[in-house]
């Protein structure tokens, strides 16, 4: 088998300016892998840990030179000259050398950056496409893409509390014309926007963040959108991310733009309100991540109707995913591989979700890079959704970019 020969982690940029770690892995056979980790700013408080330095004086605390050194002293010591028979193989070796359920010892995008290299050089030893090396002869079919194309909440300094406006073209045949019909959306948005005079400046993730009335002006918009861009709300649905963990406030939710105070069945009725009006197919973060209670009672009231996707909710963990599916909460669940630090713990979450009737969406973070791996990890678990924001901003568009290459091979 083949034999670890380099590890070497260095300090890069994510879409927003703040560093994060490139990996480099290298087989005793010359294979090479190459990762780049993304970085999240509406993060859930269960997450694991990404390790920051903190120091307020370089780069406003955001440097990540003790991931870094816990790449390149201890990972690379103990993983050096050592061969590993598989992916798992080699991913718990991380975890066990981290020993923190969280990764706060060597820090979960310390853990991930190597994890994802190590996963490359792999498949390039095996001169397999990367989505046929996770997936294997399974891997083939393609997601539909989920495209925020207006932004709120924390992704843009506007008046929108709602995080992301979402368009899902799930009633076109084909990856490559689900990407067109997104992009002549895309641009009748942006004509709408302009004809009334209002901002086509873009947030974190490429939508277009203008000033609104409220979340139904926005919603209004997106439906005019689709109709001047020739398609339909029968062909293209909307998704709504909530993202409610920022608005947590004790017992209430207090809506930081709008300075709302609700409670979850004031927001409960809200959603099926907007469900009924509008062609909502997916609601993601409806609830705050430990209101276990009050999802209850919105799993019972749309779950039937629509996508109820945790995200802070789950944060990609087993655990949280299995005691969701033990109390009826929700009935999807947004992946994110930085969320838990490892390749193959994120493939167990898959599969678990998976078995038990579970919707995995695949997705970015708003600090991303041109780094495609979630790409691949899509096909390779042929998930039925991938979330990687407006076709818009290079970070973003290279996910979609990738997907379009393998629509070919496939």
């Amino acid at each position: 088998m083949n034999k670890i020969k380099d590890i070497k982690a260095f300090s890069l940029l994510d879409s927003r300016g703040t560093p994060t770690l490139g990996v480099h892995l290298a087989l005793s056979d010359g294979s090479k892998g190459f990762s780049i980790v993304p970085s999240g700013a509406s993060t859930g408080k269960h997450e694991a840990l990404e390790l920051r330095d903190n120091d307020q004086h370089y780069y406003f605390g955001k440097s990540v030179n003790r991931a870094i050194n816990n790449v390149n002293d201890t990972i690379f010591t103990a993983f050096f000259d050592k061969s590993f028979a598989s992916q798992e193989q080699f991913d718990n070796a991380l975890i066990q050398l981290d020993g923190t359920e969280n990764k706060s010892n060597l820090g979960a995008n310390a853990l991930l950056g190597v994890s994802l290299a190590f996963a490359r050089a792999v498949s390039s030893s095996k001169k397999l496409p990367l989505y046929r090396y996770i997936g294997g002869e399974q891997a083939k079919k393609l997601p539909t893409p989920m495209l925020n194309i207006l932004n709120g909440g924390a992704h843009a300094k506007n008046n929108l509390d709602i995080q992301e406006f979402m368009i899902v073209p799930k009633g076109i045949e084909g990856f490559s014309e689900q990407i067109r019909a997104s992009c002549e959306i895309y641009g009748a948005l942006k004509q709408l926007l302009q004809k009334n005079s209002l901002s086509v400046s873009v947030g974190d993730e490429g939508g277009f963040a203008p000033n609104l009335k409220n979340e139904t002006e926005a919603l209004d918009l997106i439906c005019q959108a689709i109709e001047n861009a020739g398609y339909t709300t029968n062909q293209v649905k909307i998704a709504l991310d909530i993202a409610s963990s920022e608005w947590v406030a004790g017992e209430y939710y207090f809506l930081p733009k709008t300075k709302e105070k609700l409670t979850a069945n004031d927001l409960i009725n809200r959603y099926v309100s907007l469900c009924n009006l509008y062609p909502i197919i997916s609601i993601e973060d409806g609830l705050g991540e430990d209101d276990f209670e009050n999802w209850k009672t919105l799993t019972k009231e749309l779950s039937k109707k629509i996508m109820l996707v945790g995200d802070d909710l789950f944060v990609t963990n087993k655990e949280r995913l299995v005691k969701g599916i033990k109390e009826n909460i929700g009935n999807s669940i947004l992946i994110k591989l930085n969320q838990i630090g490892t390749l193959s713990e994120t493939l167990n979450v898959i599969n678990i979700a998976k078995n038990h009737g579970y919707k995995p969406i695949i997705s970015h973070r708003s600090g991303e890079s041109e780094d495609s791996f979630i790409a691949d990890l899509t096909v390779a678990t042929n998930s039925p959704y991938i979330k990687s924001g407006a076709p818009c901003r290079s970070e973003r568009t290279a996910k979609y970019n990738r997907l379009l290459l393998i629509e070919k091979e496939l």
